[in-house]
């Protein structure tokens, strides 16, 4: 693994998730005889120009041709370890019958990066911002979902996922100056979801880059006297239940925070478990609303969908005090 350091960290945040994974990869390939990237040729624009110089034979272009990169990481992985990178909206819908047989149905050992997830491609527009992906990979029985906040967390999930022999989907969020979330070395467990902040009056459930502006958000909150828990919820499956199980039995507003829609996302995963329970929290859907808007600048989209730390602790504190007057209506506070 990548040396876990100050450095390092403001590293990994200055070249983003993308440069970060490049990173990782190209370390991995030091010790692992048996890995294998491939990329639908994106390799520069997935941070592996250092990974191709170094080890060319570890790598494979299979050119714009999805499908077929699937297929062919499906056939390596029987005696390799496989990464496969493309943009996330490309590898969660044009190749989703792929992921589906091979990785969910067969169980392949590939772990799928799809990078510039979410509004991340700005300019590019609509055919190419990775809104649904979340909601389509996690439908494939079999497959961990996972969506790191920062260049940190990218770098032990990487690790993580290659010592492991499930099929994995992995989320990069976010650009180049990607704000660091932690700031020290921190323990990962695929699976588990991490508790940034305690909090007494709403929990916030965020992924990705949503993580850091929900930690923003936090902030904003307390100004207004609203005590915010903070979690990282960066494996979207499997899910970690006892969390929000823990949420419901202690807190009255539990709140979803994603760069993704808000249909199928981080915010279902967490409606579907909540509704099994007996205490019943009032969820705050936060993400891309169910439309298409013009294209436009990443932090233009982030203030545009109203995803900004400030925005987040708008919506929660208008939600919070609507609710507040509807009880002071009914019950004549």
């Amino acid at each position: 693994m990548l040396s876990i350091n100050p450095t390092n960290i403001k590293i990994w945040s200055k070249l983003g998730q993308r440069g970060t994974l490049g990173l990782s990869l190209t370390d991995l390939g030091k010790t692992k005889e048996d890995l294998i990237v491939m990329s639908a040729d994106l390799a520069i624009t997935s941070g592996l120009d250092r990974f191709i110089k170094n080890y060319p034979d570890k790598f494979i272009n299979a050119g714009i041709a999805e499908q077929n990169m699937i297929n062919m990481a499906a056939g390596l992985s029987r005696d390799y370890t496989v990464f496969a990178t493309t943009f996330a909206t490309f590898a969660s819908m044009r190749s989703y019958e792929q992921i589906r047989l091979n990785l969910g149905y067969m169980k392949h050992n590939v772990k799928i990066v799809g990078i510039g997830s979410g509004l991340s491609m700005g300019m590019f527009g609509n055919t190419h911002y990775g809104i649904e992906d979340l909601s389509l990979m996690r439908s494939v029985p079999g497959l961990t979902v996972l969506s790191p906040a920062d260049g940190l967390s990218l770098v032990k999930f990487i690790d993580m996922a290659y010592e492991s022999k499930d099929p994995m989907y992995i989320r990069l969020t976010g650009t180049i100056n990607n704000p660091i979330v932690y700031d020290k070395n921190t323990e990962f467990r695929i699976g588990k979801a991490n508790i940034l902040k305690q909090g007494n009056d709403v929990a916030i459930i965020a992924t990705g880059s949503m993580v850091y502006e929900s930690i923003k958000a936090a902030s904003y909150l307390e100004k207004k006297n609203i005590s915010a828990a903070i979690i990282d919820m960066s494996t979207i499956k499997p899910l970690d239940y006892n969390i929000i199980k823990m949420i419901c039995n202690e807190l009255r507003y539990v709140v979803t925070v994603e760069e993704h829609s808000i249909i199928g996302g981080l915010g279902s995963a967490v409606a579907e478990f909540k509704s099994t329970l007996r205490n019943h929290t009032k969820q705050i859907f936060i993400g891309i609303p169910d439309r298409f808007e013009k294209a436009g600048s990443y932090k233009h989209l982030l203030l545009k969908y109203e995803l900004t730390g400030e925005q987040i602790a708008e919506k929660i504190f208008e939600e919070i005090d609507k609710e507040k007057n509807r009880w002071r209506f009914t019950y004549g506070e």
